[in-house]
Parts: structure tokens; sequence; C-alpha cells
């Protein structure tokens, strides 16, 4: 069930999410920042999709970004998509634009068994 989940979200949403819930949030908060029109964004979901495969464990938030909107300046966002993982309410890594299934799934193995 978790994993079609992570399959069906493929839409930024634009819930906002305050410092707090995250500084509380437990386990690992993968949080995707985009917006729905950005053709980069669109590319590179199948790819996203298709690694959080192997990592069930994983919450995703998909997150509306741009003007106005606090989180992704708290979180230094500045290109779309960026995706943030954080563990246990503290950043453990960030990654721009990815490329490919492979360099998102070696982008979190890497953070996990650090």
């Amino acid at each position: 069930m978790q994993t079609q989940n992570k399959l069906q979200e493929t839409k930024y949403t634009d819930q906002q999410i305050e410092k707090s819930e995250l500084i509380q949030s437990k386990g690992w908060l993968l949080l995707e920042f985009g917006e729905n029109w950005c053709p980069i964004c669109q590319q590179a979901q199948p790819l996203i999709a298709a690694a959080l495969l192997s990592f069930p464990e994983l919450k995703r938030k998909m997150i509306i970004d741009g003007k106005g909107k606090r989180l992704g300046r708290l979180l230094k966002v500045k290109l779309w998509p960026s995706l943030i993982l954080l563990y246990n309410g503290e950043t453990k890594g960030t990654l721009v634009r990815p490329n490919s299934q492979l360099q998102i799934e070696s982008w979190l193995n890497e953070i996990k068994n650090t």
C-alpha cells in the first residue's frame, strides 16, 4: 500500500509545513520542492518514484515552492526539483535536479549508510 502511494503521489501540493513540524518529525522524511507546471520537475517524477521503491521507510512530501513560500527559503531551495532528506527533523542531505534513478538511489544510500 505504501509503495502504491509513492507511485501515485506525483503532484506538488500547496500545503505548507511549518518548521516546528519538521523539527518534530520522526524517521526519514523526503521533502520534494517544485511546481506542477515545471517541465524539469515533470521529467524527474518517474525517476524519483522508481528510486523510492527501494526505500519503503521514506515518507515523501511534495511541496509547491516559489515566491512567498517560507519553507523553501528556509531550506535554501533555489532550483527545482530539490530533494531534501531529513531524519528525525534534521537535514541529512540535498539533491538538486536529479537526472537518473541511479543518482537518486546512490544519494539516498550514501546518506542512510553514514
